[in-house]
């Protein structure tokens, strides 16, 4: 059927998420370490042993005492006399004290989401078997279905299999991998082992991801490939998978629209950028606007702009339900986004907001990605940091690189991707004070308060700084070396190679223990800016793609209030272009100054509005001489006497003054279509061949987001326009174009004539003013028979929203 459609079609093996449902028997469903803390009572001789139940497996006890003295470095003793049910304690042990027991156990996780019958455990994805069996009830006989046309690609939701953190022969992959026995070390992962505790951490963090990328990762992109299709993945979380974990991926794929952070959608982009993938995409809108119904076109932009900013150049839309025949409007409603379908009365503007989103996507994925700076994961420091039940690799990197780097060198006008060490070994390479990983060149590498890394990466980044590079560490520099098996030796050489690299008056690389303060201004007397900004303006954006004969920059205000400023783009001897990516069309961009290293342009941009600005070897466009004539401009206010009909069946109603629907009590709770109509005569005058001409709809207003709302939910554009929600324009029976967002204007220049015209707006506004006034879905019946899969989001107090034109409405001529 997507092929009769002419639709792209992924599969994912299975319903909803992580991997898993009825197949997965107990013994290979998600694994983890489970750890019962006994206190012991003064004089006990024995502890009893914990219940141990199916799929589980007791692998050691160990007393603990903050008295380590009476026990093994780091403060513990592992008890082996067991029987009849109990462990026995050593003689003379004196409190306080506790027994661990550690038990290889199952996290007991639940397929999230499921289609009713595809209930069951999650996968251990750090068993080869269960993973191979898995293929082979699920993979197999899902791909039988597709016969000779096989999918697009196989899907890989999130890797949230929450507390996974072991696998039924760990303790023997460990020592074979590690070269130690990990068990007598087992209460490093919850209290400690003296110092070494942040080497067996660290090591059995490894391992955890080592066993993620063979295990899963690489069976799952070999299975695909075997079926004639692609593996896409979202490849972070738990288990622990690592940047440069996205090797495995055809397809690396991200969410979330924090650009100014370590999000997964930058992680994936960064990979897509290392390993060579044309594509990224990114899962987007999930909690956009809640609740369900309530997003708009510009909530969409808004969010899908921030994708583009991290590198994303293909949107998954989550997600929206099919609503069977028969069920009340406007139909199913998903617990978790917006819902974009014909269901909501803007979708009118749908096609126009299409072409937008596949303009954007199309150009992003012209040349390759001209960043500036890559910055290292200290994946080291971050295994190190695993517990036990906690082993998320992104969220420690987090952690470790701070708020601070990321925005700090944004704003300062550089881009960035993201390595760790084994990207770096697989793809990249120094050469004459570059680092390059795979096609893409960086002149600057940044260190966030990295303490621990391999030599060999070190070493290379001192050639990469020797050679002129500009290598910068944030808050600390790398004092260690990582692992059990790490010497003092070892420690002292990387500590000494350290300071080498950054102290002292020859130092190769810059030490910047404050990044708030020191990082813009050192980076930008390093390296000229790509992007500089004059005055100011942190919420401007840009994502910078180049090309054998073209820079292509992609620019976006994020904030919800206009922004003026001067660019200037680190380009030389070429000509600006502006891209018009509502409308595909071309214009030349008029330069305000004009450097060796530097073309600078004007930035006037509306409330969440994007552009493309290309530049290309072109004639040089002239400058405008100051004797020319002034600009021209005229108006005429339209924003009187409109016929406005509700629904196909309404009568039409006379609006003198532009107002909303829901100030008509027999309205409020109206959603759907509006027709406003109004002929009017066009002055000789605005037909000047030297005018354009532009029906403007107003500027709308910002809004401030209630307290604690930035993050709650998803997000939204905190602007409400004077277009409530989307207006599709028609001129004498002509379409000229929708519009949803900033600004609200369209052009019409061509379509007037001389004498009367006839102008007509279909507005729609969202399904929330219908839903607001009938009673909510009753999910009880449907709780109790199937239990409470889904909690419908803010669903509570339902409001109708102002709906409609609030004008003023304007005709408007200026010279072209």
């Amino acid at each position: 059927k997507a092929r009769e459609l002419g639709l792209r079609m992924d599969l994912t093996l299975g319903s909803g998420w992580p991997y898993g449902g009825p197949q997965v028997p107990i013994n290979q469903a998600a694994g983890r370490l489970r750890v019962e803390r006994v206190k012991v009572a003064l004089k006990a001789e024995l502890v009893t042993l914990p219940s141990i139940t199916a799929g589980e497996k007791l692998l050691a006890a160990f007393l603990v005492s903050p008295r380590e003295e009476a026990m093994a470095p780091g403060g513990s003793r592992e008890l082996t006399e067991m029987s009849d049910g109990a462990v026995r304690l050593p003689p003379g042990v004196e409190g306080p004290v506790e027994v661990l027991f550690f038990i290889a156990s199952r996290t007991g996780m639940q397929v999230k989401r499921p289609s009713i019958g595809a209930e069951g455990f999650v996968l251990d994805h750090l068993d080869r078997a269960a993973v191979d069996d898995y293929l082979k009830d699920v993979g197999d006989r899902l791909m039988k279905a597709f016969g000779s046309n096989p999918p697009y690609a196989i899907f890989c939701d999130s890797l949230e299999v929450y507390n996974s953190d072991w696998t039924g022969d760990f303790l023997e992959e460990f020592q074979r991998r590690r070269g130690y026995d990990l068990k007598p070390y087992l209460p490093a992962l919850v209290t400690g082992a003296g110092s070494k505790t942040s080497a067996v951490r660290h090591d059995r963090g490894l391992t955890l991801t080592e066993l993620l990328n063979e295990r899963f990762l690489s069976p799952m992109r070999d299975w695909s490939h075997r079926n004639r299709t692609l593996f896409r993945i979202q490849d972070y979380g738990v288990p622990a998978a690592a940047l440069s974990s996205n090797a495995y991926a055809d397809l690396p794929e991200g969410e979330g629209a924090q650009w100014k952070t370590l999000s997964a959608t930058r992680w994936a982009s960064s990979a897509s950028h290392l390993y060579g993938r044309a594509v990224t995409s990114s899962e987007t809108w999930t909690w956009l606007h809640s609740p369900s119904f309530r997003a708009t076109p510009l909530d969409m932009k808004a969010e899908a702009d921030l994708h583009f900013l991290q590198g994303v150049n293909q949107l998954i839309g989550h997600g929206w339900p099919y609503t069977a025949e028969g069920v009340e409007y406007p139909g199913w409603r998903f617990y978790a986004a917006g819902a974009f379908n014909e269901k909501n009365p803007w979708w009118i503007a749908m096609p126009d907001v299409s072409r937008y989103l596949q303009r954007v996507s199309f150009i992003l994925r012209q040349g390759r990605p001209a960043n500036d700076v890559a910055i290292y994961l200290p994946n080291d420091d971050a295994w190190a940091r695993f517990t036990n039940g906690n082993a998320n690799m992104i969220e420690a990197l987090r952690e470790i690189v701070g708020p601070n780097v990321i925005p700090r060198m944004i704003e300062a006008g550089y881009n960035f991707d993201l390595f760790d060490d084994s990207s770096f070994k697989q793809t990249g390479r120094v050469e004459n004070g570059t680092l390059l990983l795979a096609e893409n060149r960086y002149k600057v590498v940044i260190l966030p308060n990295v303490g621990t890394m391999p030599l060999e990466t070190l070493r290379s980044l001192e050639d990469f700084a020797r050679g002129s590079g500009v290598l910068i560490a944030a808050k600390r520099t790398p004092l260690e070396a990582p692992g059990f098996w790490a010497t003092q030796a070892n420690h002292s050489e990387m500590s000494e190679l350290s300071r080498r690299i950054f102290e002292g008056p020859s130092a190769l690389g810059r030490f910047l223990p404050d990044e708030i303060e020191q990082l813009s201004a050192e980076l930008k007397k390093r390296l000229q800016p790509d992007v500089a900004l004059s005055p100011a303006a942190p919420e401007i954006g840009f994502i910078h793609r180049t090309t054998s004969d073209a820079e292509i920059y992609f620019l976006v205000n994020t904030a919800n209030a206009p922004r003026k400023t001067t660019a200037a783009f680190r380009v030389a001897e070429l000509e600006p272009e502006w891209w018009d990516p509502m409308t595909g069309g071309v214009q030349s961009a008029p330069v305000v100054e004009r450097g060796p290293h530097h073309v600078s342009v004007t930035l006037d941009l509306q409330p969440y509005e994007s552009r493309v600005l290309v530049f290309s070897r072109q004639p040089r466009q002239s400058q405008q001489r100051s004797s020319e004539p002034v600009p021209q401009r005229r108006e005429a206010d339209l924003s009187t006497g409109w016929q406005v009909r509700f629904g196909e069946a309404g009568a039409p109603v006379r609006m003198e003054a532009l107002r909303s629907w829901t100030d008509d009590e027999n309205r409020r709770y109206y959603s759907g279509l509006a027709v406003y109509e109004k002929t009017f005569s066009l002055p000789a005058e605005f037909l000047d061949e030297s005018l354009r001409v532009t029906l403007d709809f107003g500027d709308g207003r910002p809004l401030a987001p209630p307290p604690g709302r930035l993050r709650a939910n998803g997000m939204q554009a905190w602007f409400e326009g004077p277009v409530r929600e989307a207006a599709v324009v028609t001129v004498n029976g002509r379409r000229a174009g929708s519009v949803w967002r900033p600004p609200y204007s369209i052009d019409l220049t061509g379509l007037m004539r001389r004498g009367e015209n006839k102008l007509r707006i279909v507005v729609g506004n969202t399904a929330i003013n219908y839903m607001a006034g009938h009673a909510a879905p009753d999910y009880r019946l449907l709780n109790l028979r199937y239990g409470e899969r889904f909690q419908p989001q803010d669903m509570d107090a339902l409001q109708p929203v102002a709906s409609g034109l609030f004008g003023p409405i304007r005709l408007i001529a200026v010279s072209k």
